[in-house]
């Protein structure tokens, strides 16, 4: 298939390509350039462009024959959100109704969307099914909860196919070293942890109070190369079964911040120098996903989402980013 992947340079994004182009589908790339890199692709790979912008939208969809999309650009950064809301439903909702009418435009019926966990916000169950009540608690996770029921309104209109993965705590760097995670400024837990832990600076957990059993916050930790297997396998669903249908991508398997931490430091051999801070707004203590669904419609099976492979791959990004051996 020919498939636009929009913010395709991005963590994600990038990753997904590279799965694509191994499974033999045709790939360009949209993206401002604003949190990727260009130089991960030729300039025929690479259309640069802003999805709050429908001009750049028309050009690249009058360039190429699509047969489906794969949306990830999106805003991410919960506390920015919170501070501008207005930056997050621009890029995010505006910048989303410019790709679904430009498909329409250009009669491309297929659309496969990154989500997030955060429209669950404070989950009253654990692990968490697709069905589970939806209570964002920042404004990112609001945009992104907007975004999917505009999507099955377009599915009920305009016979829009979609298919919608909420991640969890996406990690870890390709197996090759060829990419991996570099957000600017870095937000995720494993990133900043390796970087505190080879430069000796001080690290500090949001909370020791959080009823769990070391009263460290627990998450699931899904390896970014087991997100992009899904996303292959979302996209020749969506394209021939023509569904609306929503998947959590997870481990199923939860890790406190401190298990974490001792796994770095065992793999490392270097010990971080731990302080506590206050916990952030609105952290709930656990988020585990139930992937079943995933599994069973799909028949997507992690191979790379272990805690040990996902550090391994992630210290290795980062030695070969950081010029350490």
């Amino acid at each position: 298939m020919k498939v636009l992947v929009i913010g395709g340079s991005g963590y994600i994004g990038s990753h997904c390509v590279k799965a694509l182009i191994n499974s033999g589908h045709q790939v360009i790339v949209f993206d401002n350039l604003s949190n990727g890199h260009s130089d991960k692709y030729s300039d025929s790979h690479l259309f640069q462009g802003d999805i709050r912008n429908i001009k750049d939208l028309d050009s690249v969809f009058k360039s190429t024959n699509f047969d489906a999309v794969m949306h990830f650009a999106a805003k991410i950064e919960v506390k920015e959100s919170q501070i501008d809301p207005g930056l997050y439903y621009e890029n995010n909702v505006l910048g989303t109704i410019n790709i679904l009418e430009s498909m329409r435009k250009h009669k491309v019926n297929t659309i496969v969307f990154s989500s997030t966990a955060a429209v669950y916000g404070n989950p009253t169950e654990s692990p968490i099914k697709e069905t589970a009540e939806k209570k964002p608690i920042n404004i990112y996770g609001k945009t992104k909860l907007i975004i999917e029921q505009m999507l099955e309104d377009y599915n009920n209109a305009y016979g829009l196919s979609a298919v919608i993965f909420r991640y969890f705590n996406a990690s870890g760097a390709a197996t090759d070293g060829s990419i991996g995670e570099s957000h600017k400024p870095e937000s995720h837990l494993i990133p900043i942890l390796l970087d505190k832990l080879l430069n000796a600076k001080e690290f500090i957990i949001n909370g020791n109070d959080f009823d769990t059993p070391d009263k460290t916050a627990i998450r699931d930790y899904v390896h970014v190369m087991d997100i992009a297997k899904a996303h292959v396998l979302g996209l020749e669903y969506a394209h021939f079964e023509r569904p609306y249908q929503i998947f959590n991508i997870g481990s199923g398997e939860g890790f406190s911040i401190k298990q974490v931490i001792e796994q770095a430091e065992k793999l490392t051999g270097k010990e971080l120098n731990v302080q506590f801070g206050p916990r952030r707004d609105g952290d709930p203590a656990r988020l585990i996903a139930d992937s079943t669904k995933l599994r069973d419609i799909l028949a997507w099976n992690p191979e790379y989402s272990t805690l040990d492979t996902i550090l391994q791959t992630a210290l290795h990004w980062y030695k070969k980013t950081h010029d350490i051996v």
